[in-house]
Parts: C-alpha cells; sequence; structure tokens
C-alpha cells in the first residue's frame, strides 16, 4: 500500500513575475485564492529577495498572511508577533569584504539589514540608473541613505542579510558572480542586471524549510512558486516546486509542475489545483 499523501501546509510565492502580474498588482483571483487557502489553515507567505519592508502592502493585506521571507531567506518574520522566527546572516566582516570586493565594478552596492535596505548616495544613484524601469520607483521608496556604506556597516553588531546589485553591463555581472562565489557566499539573480549576495547555502528553499521546521511541517507538505534564478533552490528544496508560465528555463526543468503565467493568474492555478481542491 502507498503511504497517503501528505496535504500542503506551507506555501512560499516569489513575488516579481509570479504573485504580482507585469503591471505589479496582484489580481483578484489570486488574492482570493490566497485568502481561501489561510483561512484552510495552510501558511501561504510571501518568500522574496527584497527586505521586510519592502514586502507590498497588497500582499500583506491578504487576510490570514502570517508569515514573510525576506532577502531570500536571510530573514523568515511573524508578522503578527513581530519576531524573527528565522535568521541567516552575514557577519559584519563578510560584508564589508563583499563592499569592497564588489566596488572595483561598475554597480550599486545596497545592504539589507534588519528589515530594511541601506544605500549611500552615489550607490543609489547607480542602482536607479542600472535596475529595470519597473523596478526603480520600489528601489527609490524602500532605500535608507547613509553616508557611507562601509563605515555605516563597521558600525552595526549584526550582519547583513543581503547585499544587492545592479550592473551597468552584463559582462562585468557575470565576473562580480565569480569572486563572490570564490568569497564563499551565496549568489542568485532575479534580473538580467542584477547579483544577490547571501552569507554560503542561504537561499530560499533552506529558509523555507527552517521555517517548515519550526512550524512542524515535513517537506513533503511545503509547496513553492517561482520564476527566476533566484527561486531555483526554493522549487529544488520543497516538496512540490512550480514553475510560472513565464519562468525562465532553469527554473521549469527544476520544477515538479508548471502552472500559467503571473498575467493569467498562475499562482491562483496552482493553489486551485494543489491546495484547494488538492
Amino acid at each position: 500500500m502507498e503511504p497517503k499523501k501528505l496535504p500542503i501546509r506551507l506555501v512560499g510565492l516569489d513575488l516579481d513575475g509570479t504573485v504580482f502580474d507585469s503591471r505589479k498588482r496582484i489580481s483578484p483571483r489570486t488574492a482570493q485564492a490566497i485568502e481561501r487557502a489561510c483561512a484552510m489553515g495552510v501558511q501561504v507567505l510571501p518568500a522574496t529577495g527584497r527586505p521586510e519592508n519592502g514586502v507590498p502592502a497588497q500582499f500583506l493585506a491578504i487576510p490570514g498572511v502570517q508569515y514573510a521571507l525576506t532577502s531570500n531567506g536571510a530573514r523568515v518574520v511573524d508578522l503578527r508577533e513581530k519576531r524573527t522566527v528565522v535568521s541567516q546572516l552575514m557577519t559584519v566582516q563578510q560584508g564589508l569584504e563583499a563592499i569592497r570586493a564588489m566596488a572595483r565594478y561598475d554597480a550599486s552596492v545596497d545592504v539589507f539589514w534588519q528589515g530594511k535596505a541601506y544605500a549611500d548616495p552615489e550607490n543609489l544613484r547607480r542602482a536607479v540608473e542600472n535596475a529595470d524601469p519597473s523596478m526603480r520607483p520600489y528601489i527609490k521608496n524602500s532605500r535608507t541613505v547613509v553616508p557611507d556604506m562601509a563605515a555605516w556597516l563597521a558600525e552595526q553588531s549584526e550582519g547583513p542579510e543581503k547585499i544587492s546589485m545592479f550592473f551597468a553591463r552584463v559582462s562585468q555581472r557575470e565576473e562580480a558572480q565569480r569572486q563572490a562565489e570564490a568569497m564563499g557566499l551565496e549568489v542568485t539573480s532575479s534580473l538580467p542586471t542584477n547579483l544577490e549576495l547571501n552569507a554560503g547555502g542561504v537561499n530560499k528553499g533552506r529558509g523555507l524549510l527552517a521555517l517548515a521546521k519550526a512550524l512542524g511541517f515535513a517537506r513533503e507538505q511545503v509547496m513553492a512558486c517561482g520564476d527566476s534564478g533566484n527561486d531555483a533552490a526554493m522549487l529544488k528544496a520543497v516538496g512540490l516546486g512550480v514553475a510560472m508560465g513565464n519562468a525562465t528555463p532553469d527554473i521549469l526543468a527544476a520544477a515538479d509542475a508548471v502552472t500559467d503565467t503571473n498575467d493569467r493568474d498562475g499562482v491562483a492555478k496552482a493553489l486551485e489545483r494543489f491546495v484547494l481542491n488538492g
């Protein structure tokens, strides 16, 4: 006799290109599906590379949403109790070494720390200039400006969650990725012009499974949806990895199932298939 299939109890959802359509909105059908899943006792949460203060209110306003996985799994927070459930940070020294090593490239270097993103004026200018136009308003509104990035970080008692970079030239991005990996950092990318640096081994998959363990759920009870590079580890780690119809080829290859695109309610359809009607 085959063992009974465990129901999905935890769902991690990437934001850009997944929950959000190409106009950066959550469709009514998707919001309703998330709310219905939460009402069934399923924990549905954003699983994003953004810091906590960058998680849009339109997701957090959905009734029943309690947790948020941020900075690619470096921090998972309980939004109701205002506490950190999972913390997987760089040391201050690792952060400083990364900032200094990445300064040689024509790229912005931002530090995600305790739920916020920090940048000095020059790095903020570069981030806005190099980022995809659709991301520029978010970057402008989410960065806290400090006079000098390295000097500011050196004064902190806790290391960064993540370092975010936007490049003017893709060829430099590839070189920087090799250098960061040689430093022992976890390196991912979610956009053609960016790199995201975390402590070694830290990714969305590890963060989501750490939350599952804290909540008493088995790996087989965890589902995730994503569309791009920083979602690969998450889709491979969980019991059910679902790629969006608009996902990049590597994500499609990593997934257990494929849903519709982000502009055609792909997340809603995945929840309806595997959670609500599963």
